[in-house]
């Protein structure tokens, strides 16, 4: 074994390389190794080790000269093997804290007191450099975990934001889209997230005039107000109504950086408040009319009694007299008919009579009105279809009832499609609750507007010429069906013909 001079000019020599390495801002491994492999060469020993706690562990690992035969080596903190006699080893502690440690091979040698110097100048040296390196890594370690926990923080809310059943994007203040979820992606534009991101908004969404959609946000961005309005559009020929809230977002104090915009379909909800509205309103009509009617009734049999007297006194009179007078009281005499007729319509809408009602076949109730309208002159021209379910549950009714809406809405398909056309009546199960059957009948007439729909059930309402009905008929049938726990629906467009829907409760669910 050579002996490397050791006088005071090699030890500042060894002294100062060892302070350039620990500045040279490698990577700690090839630091130490370095060190390791100069403190080698410069003092009388087979193998240098220095032994460094991993950061955020335990354990420790040993680093060696890269000349060094001995590969490098981890023990735990606790499991440091102790050192061979011929091995000298010097404790590296900072703050009273062991952060590893120098093993130096004399080869069985004991190393004079000034190595012994040497060394723990070395190891003042490595002491504080382990601390810097560890806490460097700890920072680092720290700022990992935080970035990891953010980014998951992220990826959550993000699945938040896509699991949400509403649509929602945000637009900044250039109104770019910063967020589209994936309600939007599979909305009825579906447009793809990567499609859409860093666009104006105006762009995307072309269904809106681009000026209207800016004033839109300009309101919020300036007032900073929550905006709320509901849209009606028409998608594959389908009415849908959306609801849409426009929200201010500060990502600091200060002004509106961004506007969150969520859409929430509200069609069902709309459908329901219609029906609900229908339903007061006819209420409220009902009441009117059975007030009114019954006030209207005394007259009429007043003036028919007059008419009735008047007629047996022309009998009785010694002259003849004039045809016209005849004609006159037969013409007031069909209008009181007329009038009685209308009165009781009304009276039927606003309140229904009470009939037994028993458990029947709407089939076979189908069948029996097919059977009366067939001797009907005009209905003979009609091609009607029967798509009857057989097997349906039973309907708890009034027969009678039930035959006198279907001709109602069967005589109304026959005047919707003058005289030719086809009339299609099915039966099924289905509705909201479990069991009800539900009759349809479709025509393939004129239609009706959708701004129409909600007053075809209103009395008196008709869409037929003058002197072709009272428009007493639909509301008679809602009553009547109303009276029996069900309902009646109609989709219709002009052109494309009408669909009613009556749906029944079963004899099991129909209330008591």
């Amino acid at each position: 074994m050579t002996t490397p001079p050791t006088g005071a000019a090699a030890d500042l020599e060894l002294l100062g390389s060892i302070a350039r390495l620990l500045n040279s801002g490698s990577r700690p491994e090839e630091t130490l190794a370095a060190v390791a492999d100069r403190m080698r060469g410069s003092i009388p020993a087979l193998s240098v080790s220095i032994w460094r706690r991993e950061p955020n562990s335990t354990a420790l690992q040993a680093i060696t000269s890269p000349r060094s035969s001995r590969p490098g080596a981890r023990a735990s903190y606790t499991d440091l093997p102790q050192p061979l006699e011929d091995i000298f080893r010097l404790d590296l502690k900072h703050e009273g804290e062991l952060l590893g440690s120098i093993d130096v091979n004399f080869g069985g040698h004991e190393p004079s007191p000034a190595i012994r110097d040497l060394l723990g100048i070395v190891g003042d040296m490595l002491a504080p450099y382990m601390a810097s390196i560890e806490l460097s890594e700890d920072l680092a370690y720290e700022v990992a975990m935080r970035s990891r926990e953010i980014e998951e923080q992220r990826r959550f809310v993000s699945l938040v934001v896509d699991c949400l059943p509403v649509g929602l994007y945000v637009v900044d203040r250039e109104y770019r889209i910063q967020i589209w979820n994936r309600k939007r992606e599979t909305g009825t534009q579906g447009l793809r997230r990567d499609e859409v991101m860093g666009r104006p908004v105006f762009e995307v969404l072309t269904r809106q005039p681009a000026a209207q959609l800016k004033a839109e946000f300009d309101e919020v961005f300036e007032t900073g107000q929550t905006r709320q309005m509901q849209i009606e559009v028409t998608i594959a020929g389908e009415e849908k109504h959306f609801r849409i809230t426009k929200i201010p977002m500060r990502q600091s104090p200060g002004r509106i950086s961004h506007v969150i915009t969520i859409g929430e379909d509200v069609s069902q909800t709309h459908q329901v408040q219609v029906q609900v509205l229908q339903s007061e309103k006819l209420a409220a009509i009902g009441q009117l009319a059975a007030g009114v009617m019954h006030e209207i009734n005394n007259p009429l049999a007043t003036i028919g009694a007059c008419v009735a007297a008047l007629g047996l006194r022309f009998d009785d009179l010694p002259t003849e007299v004039p045809p016209a007078f005849r004609e006159y009281l037969d013409i007031i005499e069909k209008e009181v008919q007329r009038c009685t007729g209308i009165v009781d319509g009304l009276l039927d809408f606003s309140r229904s009579k009470e009939r037994t009602k028993r458990p029947v076949d709407i089939g076979a109730l189908i069948e029996d009105t097919l059977f009366l309208l067939k001797h009907h002159q005009r209905f003979k021209r009609l091609t009607v279809i029967r798509d009857l379910v057989p097997g349906l549950p039973l309907v708890r009714a009034n027969s009678e009832q039930m035959i006198q809406v279907f001709m109602a809405m069967m005589l109304n398909a026959l005047d919707a499609m003058e005289d030719n056309g086809t009339l299609t009546v099915r039966t099924r199960p289905g509705g909201s609750r479990p069991g009800d059957v539900v009759v349809e009948i479709q025509d393939t007439g004129i239609g009706i507007p959708r701004s129409e729909l909600s007053k075809i059930f209103e009395p008196f309402y008709t869409t037929k010429p003058p002197g072709r009905g009272t428009g007493l008929g639909l509301s008679v049938c809602y009553g009547i069906i109303e009276g029996h726990g069900g309902r009646i629906e109609v989709d219709s467009q002009p052109g494309r013909g009408s669909t009613f829907f009556v749906y029944l409760p079963t004899s099991s669910g129909s209330p008591a």
